[in-house]
């Protein structure tokens, strides 16, 4: 009798804790949503975001709730995951990710956690499942997991006493298009038809799922990953900022509304069957257009020429058909290009970090020292992406200031960022209206 009412009082203060838990969460969200609404009241039009937004912790904590644990994700392409049992891991706020091919080919994603005691399953960025790639095998108490389903398949000293089919791994929403993988957090995770035509649409002539990964950089910033987006949607910087980029990439563009040399260059790519008309969809999540490089450049090269010789992604003819520049909030932007493919993830890490990670993808055929040399491939991305690092720094600090108070975007350099913002401001409000949301994990 006693040991029964003892029970009974650790499970009323066990539901305790958890619903203060919850509370103080819930409290945290609600206190940024209220933030944020204020700010986006008082927001003279045309002009940026206060300075407590890019580094409030309630603010964040909205934004992972918001935005980060709903929205489609762009994770990684499925040429970095060749191999059955191949799988990586990603960190996306609280929750820990992993990505893994198939027995079947086919891809899927789980929480990355042992549904013992929670310990992290998989420890390192990249690897193989373990008994040639069949199963997940916890370190701290060795249970065992499918990697097809995440089934419990043995939990040690416990299998038989257990309901195994309760403590499966917790799956995770997944889409593939065009070599790209998506995944989504929430329990139902916004349509992926929108990205998915326009990914299909814009990425068919670069047959990017049969390209493969010739390198990668891993870039963390210490800024809001506001500021690491405000600074893509510009180029307003890019004269002063970038000089390897601005040998061939235009600095007068934002991606979005083309300019009348932009659409006659689009016009000359479409006759040559290859969508390149700007498109966006109605809330600016999504988005895609075709640039011309500077000067007749082919490539954003230090000579303006191809990096990759002697083969091209996918059905790319010879022609000079420039840049195609696809974008997908909050994770990803992209430069298409005949002779390779750059794609870039923003995940945040906290109110003040941000993670880069650049891929750039070249054609199955393409061998390193016969077909392109590596630094010549990336050597103008891997410095645009540190000196975007300390502009992004340079930005945080100065927004960090008490003295801080926005000044007006340039309607015509910065349309990219206004798209950005009303985006932003959109989805905040949205979501921030619902009755019935809630709280991610």
């Amino acid at each position: 009798m006693l040991s029964s009412i003892w029970r009974n009082r650790a499970m009323i203060n066990c539901i305790r804790v958890l619903r203060r838990r919850y509370s103080a969460q819930a409290e945290r969200v609600a206190a940024g949503c209220s933030t944020m609404l204020q700010a986006f009241q008082e927001r003279p039009p045309g002009y940026g975001l206060p300075g407590f937004i890019y580094n409030h912790p309630d603010v964040f904590a909205a934004e992972l709730e918001f935005i980060h644990y709903k929205e489609w994700q762009f994770a990684c392409h499925t040429a970095e995951l060749q191999d059955v049992g191949s799988y990586l891991t990603l960190q996306i706020g609280a929750h820990p990710i992993i990505i893994v091919r198939g027995s079947d080919g086919n891809l899927r994603a789980f929480h990355n956690i042992c549904r013992h005691r929670g310990h992290k399953l998989c420890l390192k960025e990249r690897g193989k499942a373990q008994a040639s790639g069949k199963r997940f095998v916890c370190p701290y108490h060795q249970w065992a997991y499918d990697i097809n389903n995440g089934a419990l398949l043995t939990a040690r000293e416990l299998t038989k006493t257990i309901d195994r089919e309760a403590l499966g791994l917790k799956p995770i929403h997944l889409e593939t298009v065009k070599g790209y993988v998506f995944i989504s957090l929430d329990v139902v995770p916004p349509p992926f038809a929108k990205v998915r035509e326009m990914a299909e649409r814009y990425g068919e002539p670069f047959g990017l799922e049969n390209a493969k990964v010739a390198h990668q950089q891993t870039v963390v910033e210490n800024g809001n990953w506001k500021i690491v987006w405000e600074n893509n949607r510009e180029c307003y910087h890019c004269a002063a900022a970038h000089p390897q980029l601005r040998r061939t990439f235009p600095s007068n563009t934002s991606g979005s509304i083309p300019s009348a040399t932009e659409l006659a260059f689009s016009g000359r790519a479409e006759a040559l069957g290859l969508p390149s008309a700007f498109v966006r969809d109605e809330d600016y999540q999504c988005r895609a257009t075709r640039v011309p490089f500077v000067d007749g450049a082919q490539s954003m090269t230090m000579n303006g020429l191809p990096a990759v010789q002697g083969v091209r992604l996918g059905r790319m003819p010879e022609e000079n058909v420039g840049d195609v520049l696809f974008y997908h909030y909050p994770s990803t932007w992209n430069h298409w290009v005949a002779d390779h493919s750059l794609s870039f993830r923003v995940l945040p890490i906290s109110p003040t970090e941000t993670q880069v990670v650049t891929t750039w993808l070249v054609p199955a055929s393409a061998e390193e020292g016969v077909h392109y040399d590596l630094r010549e491939l990336t050597e103008v991305w891997e410095q645009t992406n540190l000196q975007d690092k300390e502009l992004v720094e340079n930005c945080q600090i100065g927004v960090t200031s008490p003295a801080f108070t926005p000044g007006p975007y340039s309607p015509v350099n910065e349309e990219g960022v206004i798209d950005f913002i009303s985006w932003y401001e959109k989805i905040i409000r949205h979501r921030s209206s619902a009755r019935d949301w809630e709280l991610n994990g």
